[in-house]
């Protein structure tokens, strides 16, 4: 099979690398058509700006399925994010490619802590629940007017080798690792789903080679939730050491936002660290197995990837 995949971040990284452990071709494409870093023999990277549909068609037009893994930066989501989707769906439209949209958990906002499944409304309040839940119904709309075949799979938060930009990413690990306070948010007590970025990218594959995923949505498998602070001392037993952590609530976001855009842009997902956070995936589980790997394990390989990382400047 001939697959692109869209994005160059760690969940396009870890795409692109479990279609190769399939025997598979693939091609990375973005805007820039720039690497970040080597890749796999075989692996190339096309530049295609996804904004422009004759771009979209001529990179995709032998693909049989096209992952999209591209995100506008956090910050610039209801700009940024709505031309690119339409652009790239315009563009597969005049393809026989399938599609298949790594999305994440922010359409559905607040279940006041039920577990949260494939059949809770898109009621998110925020500017970026809001676009997001607007990118889910254009992908949807392609497959319901007959374009492609779409599937969705959805996931909570990111964490594993190459996941920088995460809670559980560079700005815990290296003051982690330097005996100084990392910065966590909510309430540690409380149950919250962490999605391990290959356990994802299996997830994604698995639907892309499944006819009967497409037309829905899906939660790929997460190993049993936990409270963040188990998950802290999971990360503290691969260490052989104490974490000194520093809880940052609303009033802190609220400070902090007015130095750092970013931060900022948190306060409105602060409801997903102030009540469980449990992600239900028996849908994708009765259908495809559970191929979830377990915390301790994923905890080694990704403390394993954030030492090497960090053992240079970056």
């Amino acid at each position: 099979m001939k697959n692109i995949v869209f994005g160059t971040g760690p969940l396009a990284w870890w795409v692109m690398q479990e279609l190769l452990a399939r025997g598979e071709s693939v091609k990375m494409a973005s805007r820039s058509g720039t690497k970040k870093k080597a890749l796999p023999d075989g692996v190339e990277i096309i530049a295609c700006n996804a904004t422009v549909p004759a771009e979209v068609s001529a990179v995709c037009k032998e693909a049989d399925t096209v992952y999209f893994c591209a995100m506008p930066p956090y910050t610039n989501w209801p700009l940024e994010f709505p031309p690119l989707v339409i652009g790239f769906l315009k563009g597969l439209a005049v393809t026989e490619a399938k599609i298949v949209f790594g999305d994440n958990l922010y359409p559905y906002g607040s279940t006041n802590g039920a577990p949260i499944t494939e059949e809770h409304p898109h009621i998110a309040p925020g500017h970026k629940g809001r676009t997001r839940a607007q990118m889910a119904r254009f992908f949807m709309a392609a497959h319901e007017r007959g374009d492609n075949q779409v599937t969705l799979g959805r996931a909570s938060d990111f964490y594993g080798p190459d996941t920088i930009n995460a809670v559980l990413g560079e700005m815990f690990f290296r003051p982690a690792f330097s005996g100084k306070t990392a910065n966590m948010l909510g309430n540690l007590d409380l149950p919250h789903t962490f999605s391990y970025i290959k356990d994802f990218a299996r997830g994604l594959v698995t639907l892309g080679h499944n006819d009967t995923a497409f037309g829905e949505a899906w939660h790929t498998p997460n190993a049993p939730t936990l409270s963040t602070r188990e998950m802290l001392e999971l990360i503290e037993s691969e260490l052989g050491e104490k974490i000194k952590i520093r809880v940052a609530g609303r009033t802190m976001i609220s400070l902090l936002g007015l130095f750092n855009p970013t931060i900022k842009e948190v306060k409105e997902m602060m409801y997903t660290w102030e009540e469980p956070y449990i992600v239900d995936h028996s849908k994708y589980e009765k259908s495809f197995g559970n191929h979830a790997t377990d915390h301790k394990a994923a905890i080694k390989e990704t403390v394993a990837w954030f030492k090497d990382y960090l053992s240079t400047d970056k």
